[in-house]
C-alpha cells in the first residue's frame, strides 16, 4: 500500500508558490508545453496519414493492381489471357496495348497516353473507368434509344482534357501518335481523328488531362499489331504482393510490376517526410519536458528544509523518491492527455467542417485528408510518456542524495 504522505505532499507542491512564482511558473509551463507538443505532433500525422492514403487510392486506382508486359521473349495474346483466367480465376484482368499521342484541337496542343482497352473488361477492374462507361452508355441510350456499342475509334477522356479543349459528347478529337508511317516521300506520324463518348473523373488532373482510353482493335490497326496481340494486362487484385509472386512463377520471362513498384520513389519521400516530422515534433516535447526538470529541482532546492525534516521523522527514501516522481509524471500526462483531448477536438472539426478548402487538383480532393493509424497513436503516447518519466526521474534521484543531518545543520 502506498504511504498516505505521498498524496498530501504532491497537493502541497502543486499549490502556487507565492514567494517562489518561478517554480509554479515553470510547472505550467511544462505541462502546456507537452499539451501543445502532444496535439500538434497527433494532428500532423493524421494529416501526413490522409495524405499518403489519399494519393495512394488515387495512385492505385489509375494504376492498377498488378501490370503484366511483354516482350520479346514473351508475347502476350488472346490465349495467354485464356490461359491466366483459368490458372487465377480469383484475378480480373484485362488487356490493353499503350502507345503515346498528341492531342490537338484548333491550336492547342497536350501530349498523353493512350490505352487501347476492352471497355467491358477495364470497367471491371477500374471504377474510375467504369463510371464514366456507364455514364456514356446512358448518354448514348438517351439519344440514340439504343444501347451502346463502342465503335471502332470512339474515345473516353479525362474531366481536364475536356476543360482544356471544351469538348462535348460527341464531339470530333484529333490524335497524332507516335508511331510514324512511311510514305511516297518521307515519313509522317499517324493522324486520326476519334469521336468522344465520354469522360472520367480520377480526381488528379496529370490522369485526367494525360490518359485517354479507346478501343483494342484502333490501337491495333494504328501499331499495325496482328490480331489478338496486346503489350500488356492490368490485373486486380485484392493481395496484390501475394499474387505478383504466384504470377512471376508461372510465367519467369514476362515483367510484372506492381503499383507500388511504379510509385516507389513518390512513397519513399512521403515515408521519410514522415519519419522526419515526427522526429522533430517530439523534440517539441522533449524541450517541453525541460520545464518538468526544472520545475521538480527548483521544488527540491526550495523545499532542502522540509524535505531534511520529513526523513529525520520517519518518512523513508522510497517516498520521498515517489513523491517527486509522480509529481513530474502527474504534471507531463496530465498534459499529455490534454493535448489527446485537444487533438481529438481539432481532428473533429476539420473532418466535419470546411475550415480548411484545398485546391482539388493538386491534392485529390478539396477536403483536408485526416486519418490517424492506431500505431501512429501508440508511438505518440509511449515516446511522450518515456521522456515525462525520464524527466522526473532525474529530479527524484536528487531529492534522496542529499544527507539531512548536514541540511538541518547548515540551514
Amino acid at each position: 500500500m502506498s504511504s498516505p504522505i505521498i498524496p498530501f505532499l504532491i497537493k502541497r507542491y502543486l499549490r502556487f508558490n507565492k514567494r517562489q512564482p518561478f517554480i509554479s511558473i515553470s510547472a505550467i509551463l511544462a505541462f502546456f508545453g507537452i499539451c501543445v507538443g502532444v496535439m500538434v505532433l497527433i494532428v500532423a500525422m493524421a494529416l501526413m496519414n490522409g495524405f499518403d492514403k489519399e494519393f495512394e487510392r488515387k495512385l492505385f486506382v489509375m494504376n492498377y493492381p498488378l501490370t503484366m508486359f511483354s516482350n520479346y521473349l514473351e508475347k502476350i495474346d488472346k490465349q495467354t489471357l485464356e490461359t491466366l483466367e483459368t490458372d487465377f480465376p480469383h484475378l480480373k484482368f484485362s488487356p490493353f496495348i499503350q502507345t503515346q499521342a498528341f492531342s490537338k484541337m484548333g491550336q492547342r496542343l497536350e501530349g498523353g497516353i493512350v490505352f487501347g482497352v476492352d471497355f467491358q473488361r477495364e470497367a471491371l477492374i477500374n471504377p474510375i473507368f467504369a463510371k464514366a462507361y456507364q455514364e456514356a452508355q446512358t448518354s448514348y441510350k438517351q439519344i440514340y434509344q439504343a444501347p451502346y456499342i463502342p465503335n471502332t475509334f470512339d474515345v473516353i477522356v479525362g474531366e481536364g482534357l475536356k476543360e482544356y479543349y471544351g469538348l462535348q459528347y460527341q464531339s470530333n478529337l484529333l490524335l497524332i501518335f507516335t508511331n510514324a508511317m512511311p510514305n511516297a516521300m518521307s515519313i509522317s506520324p499517324t493522324i486520326k481523328r476519334f469521336n468522344v463518348n465520354g469522360f472520367f473523373h480520377s480526381g488528379l488532373l496529370a490522369y485526367d488531362k494525360g490518359y485517354i482510353y479507346t478501343t483494342l482493335e484502333s490501337l491495333s490497326i494504328i501499331k499495325n499489331m496482328p490480331k489478338d496481340t496486346y503489350d500488356g494486362i492490368h490485373i486486380y487484385s485484392n493481395n496484390p504482393q501475394k499474387d505478383i509472386l504466384l504470377l512471376q512463377e508461372r510465367y519467369p520471362q514476362t515483367k510484372i510490376i506492381g503499383w507500388w513498384e511504379q510509385n516507389g520513389n513518390f512513397f519513399a519521400a512521403l515515408a521519410l517526410e514522415k519519419r522526419a516530422l515526427f522526429i522533430v515534433l517530439m523534440l517539441i516535447i522533449l524541450i517541453a519536458s525541460l520545464n518538468i526538470i526544472t520545475s521538480l529541482l527548483m521544488t527540491i532546492m526550495n523545499r532542502r528544509k522540509e524535505i531534511a525534516l520529513l526523513l529525520t521523522m520517519g518518512a523513508s527514501i522510497q517516498e520521498i523518491k515517489k513523491t517527486f516522481l509522480y509529481l513530474g509524471n502527474l504534471i507531463g500526462i496530465s498534459g499529455m492527455l490534454c493535448g489527446c483531448t485537444l487533438a481529438a477536438i481539432i481532428l473533429f472539426i476539420l473532418s466535419n467542417f470546411s475550415v480548411i478548402s484545398l485546391p482539388a487538383d493538386v491534392y485529390g480532393s478539396s477536403k483536408l485528408p485526416l486519418e490517424l493509424s492506431l500505431i501512429d497513436l501508440i508511438f505518440i503516447i509511449s515516446g511522450s510518456l518515456i521522456i515525462i518519466f525520464l524527466s522526473s526521474y532525474y529530479p527524484a534521484k536528487k531529492a534522496i542524495q542529499m544527507d539531512p543531518l548536514q541540511v538541518l545543520r547548515n540551514e
